[in-house]
């Protein structure tokens, strides 16, 4: 596992999961942070994803449009079945990969999952958007632990 925290690495991740995307949607999302919780192990991923995510809307100008805690959410769901998903001869880079995941966890290319584990007004609230809430409906699933 590498320390990636960058922006050429997040760019060259998101390079990777567009080459055969017309438009960045959830699906696209999920993959990112896969790639990033296989390559480079979930607390790496976090920052990772969080800062190339935080980085990309400021260039945006939406700022605002960052939430921790639906970006660590997301990254600690993902990185809790990766390491379930992994099977012999799976490489970090293997463009079937991620689509045997997918398979294998469907409940994550639900946009809505979140609404499992979060009243809505937790997430809407400013608290969730600039520091890291736990779930208070229901917790992760074998939750993998970002530091």
């Amino acid at each position: 596992m590498t320390s990636p925290a960058t922006p050429d690495t997040f760019d060259g991740l998101l390079r990777e999961v567009m080459a055969d995307a017309e438009r960045f949607g959830h699906r696209q999302h999920v993959r990112l942070t896969w790639l990033a919780v296989r390559r480079h192990g979930a607390p790496a991923a976090l920052d990772l994803v969080g800062e190339g995510i935080r980085r990309t809307a400021t260039k945006a100008g939406a700022p605002q449009k960052f939430h921790v805690t639906m970006t660590r959410a997301w990254v600690e769901l993902v990185a809790s079945h990766a390491d379930d998903s992994r099977t012999d001869g799976d490489r970090p880079d293997d463009a079937t990969a991620f689509e045997r995941f997918a398979a294998r966890h469907p409940e994550l290319l639900d946009k809505d999952l979140l609404a499992r584990h979060y009243r809505p007004q937790t997430l809407a609230g400013e608290r969730a958007r600039t520091a890291w809430v736990e779930p208070d409906l229901a917790p992760f699933p074998r939750r993998a632990q970002p530091s």
